[in-house]
């Protein structure tokens, strides 16, 4: 009778155990935003002074516990003897995990701030918004909770809401915490971030006045600053940029600037919430550079903004490569915020180059606008897991589909597209293969290149854009059976961070559609 009893109780514990996790699981995947979708379209109509506007807005955490790391490993671990200082004495350690790389990783400080920066384009007819965050990247659940909370008097008709994949800011993602089984995400600053990134579009938006832009670009000297590590060996080394001037004053308003490169000069081993390379190419334009006290090369003023661009495969600046000093008979070997300063002055002393000589002045314009939300399978089995955990926190629209989004806009002879992860630079400027090993015998899927699909002379991508995906990676090159690419000991890295093996060719197709449509 006990017995009967104690299988009894243990099936009724056994039981709401099961609901419960069930119970939990369903929530964890219900949609965040049902009945959300963007399927708007814009035609340019005539030319007119197109009104533009900057803002910068800060959303550095302050960090109170600090921590000492014993064997400097960089990661937080009691059983390495690692202690953390309560200094608010709450009786907890108020950690802020740093995104990229690997878990444990908390900030013990602030080398500079983090940042929401907008630049805000007004046509007359069409009113665009584009947000860049110095952050690992951004869902876009969290990316329609800003839409969301942006005023309507700011007139915003489209927003766009990027990241520069900052491995040295906190993780807004949930995979960096201090376990494999703990969200990193930190909910009152990840709140804080969309308020910023509100508060920056709204700012811009009474900053807009009546510009005149000037484009620029090199595409070819900032390669040396960067590496794929992964074959076929396609690089995205070109520097784009695009400078606002007031159009009474000739004082410039802003620049945006883009590249594309992992931001994570720093490497695996810093503890300080930094924007990485970033910060220095920003704060250089924006205020020259010198060689001590003597200036080398004047800023133009105003707000730069910084995007990403085409990173997968990947682009980095690995911890070894070296970085030589413009000014002086140094180099940089090992990570450290010289190696970024260096790298730094050398893309803001491109671009303000390039900036001194542009190639097209557009005084009159009008904008063309395409976006459309996608549905993309959930294919990554540690992903579903997390999401099950609650360690990634973004919905589902069906079973294990998630919502997703696609944009271009483009202006005169410039047109930019909007990529929702880390997209390899073979899918846009070309290079695909199908090497022997790869897991679908298949020949290149995504082809043409995007990049010769858009319209215009001068073009931008805008990577990590209104959602982080993870890889994008060609289908024919998808590789995580044996035998391996290119004789590989083991599967190349890559698959383990992006959705599946058919993102890219459903990703390829909703591309070719709004670039045709645009």
């Amino acid at each position: 009778m006990k017995r009967k009893r104690w299988f009894v109780k243990t099936g009724i514990i056994i039981l709401v155990l099961v609901v419960a996790m069930i119970v939990r699981t369903v929530w964890q995947m219900r949609d965040r935003h049902p009945g959300y979708e963007v399927n708007l379209t814009v035609k340019a109509s005539t030319p007119t002074q197109l009104r533009v506007g900057f803002a910068a807005k800060p959303f550095t955490p302050d960090i109170i516990d600090t921590w000492e790391d014993v064997n400097h490993d960089a990661k937080y671990k009691k059983k390495d003897g690692d202690i953390y200082h309560d200094n608010n004495h709450n009786g907890k350690f108020d950690a802020y995990w740093i995104a990229g790389f690997s878990n444990k990783r908390a900030a013990n400080g602030v080398h500079d701030n983090v940042w929401a920066r907008a630049v805000v384009m007004d046509d007359g007819n069409t009113r665009l918004a584009l947000v860049s965050l110095d952050a690992i990247g951004l869902r876009n659940d969290d990316v329609i909770d800003i839409r969301e909370q942006i005023p309507e008097d700011a007139g915003i008709d489209y927003a766009i809401v990027s990241s520069t994949h900052d491995h040295e800011s906190f993780d807004l993602l949930g995979i960096w915490g201090k376990s494999i089984l703990k969200s990193g995400v930190n909910k009152e600053q990840l709140q804080i971030v969309k308020e910023q990134a509100v508060a920056s579009i709204t700012e811009a938006v009474k900053n807009l006045r009546p510009a005149r832009l000037k484009i620029a670009q090199n595409l070819k000297d900032a390669g040396v600053l960067m590496m794929d590590t992964r074959d076929p060996i396609v690089m995205e080394p070109g520097l784009r940029m695009i400078q606002a001037v007031d159009a009474k004053t000739d004082s410039t308003l802003g620049v945006l600037v883009a590249w594309a490169n992992h931001a994570e000069t720093l490497w695996s081993d810093n503890l300080y919430i930094t924007s990485d390379f970033p910060h220095y190419v920003r704060e250089y334009i924006e205020k020259g550079l010198y060689n001590e006290d003597s200036l080398v090369k004047a800023g133009v003023g105003g707000t730069t903004v910084y995007i990403n661009g085409e990173i997968g495969g990947l682009m980095t600046t690995r911890g070894s490569m070296p970085m030589k000093d413009p000014f002086r008979d140094t180099t940089y070997i090992e990570p450290a915020f010289s190696k970024a300063k260096a790298q730094g002055q050398q893309l803001a002393l491109l671009a303000l180059n390039a900036l001194e000589h542009p190639d097209t002045i557009i005084d009159k314009t009008s904008l063309s606008v395409r976006a459309k939300t996608i549905t993309l399978p959930l294919e990554n089995k540690m992903f579903r897991l997390a999401v099950t955990l609650g360690v990634l926190d973004f919905g589902m629209t069906g079973w294990m589909k998630t919502r997703s989004e696609v944009a271009a806009f483009s202006f005169g002879p410039v047109s930019f597209l909007s990529v929702p992860g880390e997209i390899y630079p073979e899918i846009i400027n070309g290079g695909i293969e199908a090497p022997e090993g790869q897991d679908y015998g298949i020949d290149p899927l995504e082809v043409p290149p995007l990049r010769d699909l858009m319209p215009g002379k001068y073009k931008f991508i805008i990577g990590l854009s209104n959602d982080e995906i993870g890889y994008i990676i060609p289908k024919s090159q998808w590789d995580v059976k044996p035998p391996f690419t290119y004789n590989r000991d083991k599967a190349p890295y890559g698959e383990e961070n992006s959705l599946g093996p058919n993102t890219a060719p459903l990703l390829y197709d909703a591309f070719r559609k709004i670039l045709h449509e645009l």
